[in-house]
């Protein structure tokens, strides 16, 4: 009975073969979008992972400074009260025009000391030469090839065992060319320490010890915001497509009405009916969840250079650019499949469960009750919304940003069918001809069947505008933003301090104004804190961009009375300007101002250069901007060249650093627009689905109408102008609701990933051309059914009326 029961309800898929290829494509895109997602996620978690356990800091507490640096004393009064402690110095280096990220390490107590000892006699040097002059580095075998080619005083030894990026050498050397002979970074707790030592808490009650784990999990806390961006890409693209799925199952379901009744009649019970309903739908879902895997791992193996790009460029977090088969992302993407299919069909499974056994096919008696259904389907998406607005009012951080948005935008998609049928009931309102009469009423009435594929579509429009929004006023702000920082015409590098002086020097005497760049690294607060030293120029107080300022705030900051911190330094620590920022131990300085400095995920301020000199004197001099007519540029480019041989590419102008500051920026964002078309696309897939699935059932809609006199290419003319219609009224319904979603992204979502927000600004001709976009893609869906329905047999329309009804 069963095996019989189970080939009736299969052979509805081969008299429908389209409705069982929407059904398969619809789970393979959404799982397709999800798996890509969860693989790109996984791998630049699992690169975060392996670079913390190849630098040794992954199994290891540190101890950590509130500000400035751990002096060599306070070590080495901890190392003489029995504590086992590795002493880590980071920072960065630059050779030529190649800059370096390094960690300087004690070569005899570091947890890596195994693997570079094996790796430096693999490499043939001699004992101990790491500790000796001129001092050797250590480096992933790229990164050593880089090193090799930038600088020939300091061997390299090249070793797998190292993250791409970050050179490893002894502290000594570090320190030199750091140029702080007596700070560290950090330090590492050692396993194995001796019981009764006095607390650490007591010895140095200025140093915090955060866990391994917390340690460890820096970059990835970092970087939470991308992923979470991408996460919520990745369900918004499952959603849609599973709106595919749902509209395919209900309708096939509804076609098989007659079936299920004549098998209920037959003796199968409705327990044995489900279940097997239920494995059908397990099977599709198995076999979809695969396809969409395979596509999911194309997409993401496609994105994955991008993605490495934008996190090493926001975040300086570099990810491996190649793409592996783990079975995290892999059973992930077959368990959404699987839930997501169950998901899609409880509804259709639901009522065929609570279907009398003499239950007609009714389909007109259902469509009759739609304006019920609105109602609760808006009910429940008020509902939704007030949930978003409650949670990111009570709660903070990032989740809740996400959660009100998703209570946002599942609350709008459930609001629109009730929105869709008033604007239609107004339309047929002051409709005042028979034929557009009939064309809003059928319009309404075929709401219920095309609802999904609107919801789709209302995501995906929302979604590009809101992104697109983001992501234009990021650019614009940018630019400006430029405009204002890169004030100097010029900007130069020498190759060493003695040539920055003689620079310097001849520059002064040729009329040009000098603005040196030089920069301290230190932590606060257990962070990475760069201090920047300004001289007293007219340059920073026409051009630099301040958010907050107090009076007379240049003045201030040159008199080396106050100091100036960036938007990300100020929300992360709650500072406002008349606060005291203590840069390091005996140096507090009042909060003059607070200025943007968008694109830099960590803290960074500005003091005056004599000041920042007294507390380091050893900051290189090699970075200079010049200030001087426009016209004069391309001359004195070439001068510095010749008289100082300082190579092209050491020497940029204003206009070549713009551009590829804006390079960088663009290439940020191709992922976002990336995953924005693919929802786009399977939103006007959602639809084409919809419409290929409904259009038969149009025929005893459309049969009346043609016997009255239109054509079927009238008729079909009228199911494309419906289409179109329909889009056209989504299309403007997505506007306020992607302005919506821009502003959280900007004001809420922003803030909480990067520490700065975002002016909004408004681009209409990018509206048009979506809007031009949804009408195009509602042409494309509706053209295959309206041509069959063109080239339709009229014995079709006329067996309408020798069928019962």
């Amino acid at each position: 009975m069963i095996r019989a029961a189970l080939g009736s309800i299969l052979s509805h898929w081969r008299r429908h073969p389209l409705q069982l290829a929407t059904l398969i494509a619809g789970l393979a895109l959404a799982t397709g979008l999800w798996s890509a997602v969860q693989a790109i996620n996984g791998e630049a978690r699992a690169s975060y992972a392996r670079a913390a356990q190849q630098l040794g800091t992954a199994g290891a507490d540190r101890l950590v400074p509130d500000s400035g640096g751990i002096a060599l004393r306070q070590y080495a009064a901890l190392r003489r009260a029995g504590w086992q402690l590795a002493p880590v110095l980071e920072g960065t280096v630059r050779f030529g025009r190649q800059s370096f990220d390094i960690m300087g390490v004690d070569l005899l107590s570091h947890p890596l000391v195994a693997d570079l000892a094996e790796a430096a006699e693999q490499d043939g040097a001699p004992p101990l030469d790491a500790l000796l002059a001129p001092g050797r580095f250590f480096a992933h075998p790229d990164t050593a090839t880089e090193l090799a080619a930038a600088q020939q005083q300091h061997p390299v030894t090249s070793t797998s065992a190292l993250p791409r990026g970050v050179l490893v050498a002894d502290l000594s050397l570090a320190s030199r060319l750091l140029k702080q002979p007596e700070a560290l970074s950090y330090l590492l707790v050692l396993p194995g320490q001796i019981p009764g030592l006095t607390p650490l808490a007591d010895l140095a009650p200025a140093l915090t010890r955060v866990a391994a784990q917390s340690a460890a999990a820096d970059t990835a806390r970092l970087t939470d915001s991308f992923h979470l961006n991408l996460t919520a890409f990745g369900l918004l693209s499952f959603a849609v497509g599973l709106f595919i799925v749902q509209g395919t199952i209900t309708l096939s379901l509804e076609q098989r009405r007659g079936l299920i009744r004549t098998l209920r009649g037959l003796g199968v019970p409705m327990q044995v009916l489900t279940g097997l309903f239920a494995a059908e739908l397990a099977i599709a879902a198995l076999i979809a969840g695969a396809a969409g895997l395979a596509g999911g791992y194309l997409v993401a193996a496609a994105l994955l250079p991008d993605v490495s790009a934008t996190l090493a460029g926001l975040y300086g977090a570099p990810v491996d650019g190649s793409l592996s088969l783990r079975p995290g992302w892999v059973l992930s993407g077959l368990a959404m499949a699987l839930g997501g299919t169950f998901l899609a069909g409880a509804q259709a499974l639901f009522a065929m469960w609570r279907m009398p056994l003499l239950a007609a096919p009714a389909t007109r008696a259902r469509g009759q009750q739609a304006g019920r259904t609105h109602l609760l389907s808006a009910a429940a998406g008020v509902v939704c919304i007030l949930a978003g607005i409650y949670v990111i009012n009570v709660f903070q951080g990032l989740v809740s940003g996400f959660v009100f948005l998703g209570g946002l935008m599942l609350g709008a998609a459930l609001m629109l069918p009730l929105l869709i049928s008033g604007g239609l009931r107004l339309g047929a309102r002051l409709a005042r001809r028979p034929y557009a009469e009939w064309l809003w009423a059928d319009t309404r009435a075929q709401l219920p069947g095309m609802s999904l594929a609107l919801m789709a579509l209302l995501l995906a429009l929302a979604t590009n505008i809101g992104v697109g929004t983001m992501v234009s006023s990021f650019r614009l702000t940018f630019v400006g933003w430029l405009d204002q920082r890169l004030a100097a015409e010029v900007y130069v590098t020498a190759a060493t301090d003695a040539q920055g002086a003689a620079l310097a020097d001849w520059l002064d005497g040729q009329g040009v104004t000098v603005l040196p760049i030089r920069r301290s690294d230190l932590r606060f607060k257990g962070a990475p804190l760069r201090i920047y030293g300004v001289v007293d120029d007219p340059t920073y107080r026409e051009h630099w961009p301040l958010l907050q300022a107090l009076p007379r705030v240049w003045d201030r900051v040159a008199a080396g009375e106050a100091v100036l911190i960036n938007e990300q330094l100020a929300r992360r620590h709650g500072l406002a300007p008349g606060g005291r920022l203590q840069l390091e131990p005996g140096w507090s300085l009042t909060i003059a101002g607070i200025y943007s400095d968008y694109g830099n995920p960590n803290g960074q301020a500005i003091a005056a250069l004599h000041q920042l000199l007294a507390r380091a004197p050893g900051i290189p001099n090699r970075q200079f901007g010049l200030r001087l007519p426009p016209d004069q540029v391309p001359d004195l480019i070439s001068t510095i060249r010749e008289r100082f041989k300082i190579p092209r590419e050491n020497i940029i102008d204003q206009a070549n650093l713009k551009a590829r500051s804006l390079a960088v920026f663009d290439r940020t964002f191709v992922v976002t627009a990336a995953l924005n078309l693919l929802t786009l696309g399977v939103a006007a897939f959602a639809m084409l689905t919809s419409l290929l699935t409904l259009w038969s059932q149009r025929l005893p809609q459309l049969a009346p109408v043609w016997a009255m006199g239109l054509s079927r290419r009238q008729l079909a003319a009228t199911e494309v102008l419906r289409s179109v219609l329909l889009a056209a009224i989504t299309a403007v319904l997505a506007l306020p609701l992607g302005l919506i979603l821009a502003w959280a992204l900007l004001a809420v979502i922003n803030v909480e990933a990067f520490g700065w927000k975002l002016p909004m600004h408004v681009f209409p001709g990018d509206w048009l051309r979506l809007f031009l976009l949804a009408l195009l893609a509602a042409m494309v869906a509706a053209a295959l059914p309206a041509r069959r329905l063109s080239r339709l047999d009229p014995s079709e329309l006329l067996k309408v009326f020798a069928n019962e009804r």
